[in-house]
């Protein structure tokens, strides 16, 4: 549960790469705009930053690969 009467914590995962085409962080999806107001941002502003980087990280992170095992089978004398 979070409690409003403590620090909204930054999202900074100490990935800064910032995405040119969506003007996003890599690592924390922020803009350059968030990041440089966070350290003076109110914490209600703070918490509307965070409420919109699960979106804006599913809308634009590449899916995860799906990996199958696949299993070979060595013929027996039989099949051949």
């Amino acid at each position: 549960m979070t409690s409003f009467d403590t620090p909204v914590p930054s999202p900074c995962t100490n990935i800064c790469r910032m995405n040119p085409a969506t003007g996003w962080c890599s690592g924390c999806w922020r803009t350059l705009d968030e990041i440089a107001a966070w350290s003076t941002m109110a914490d209600d502003a703070k918490r509307l930053v965070w409420s919109l980087l699960p979106t804006r990280r599913a809308e634009h992170e590449a899916p995860p690969e799906v990996h199958r095992r696949v299993v070979a089978i060595k013929p027996s004398d039989s099949d051949a």
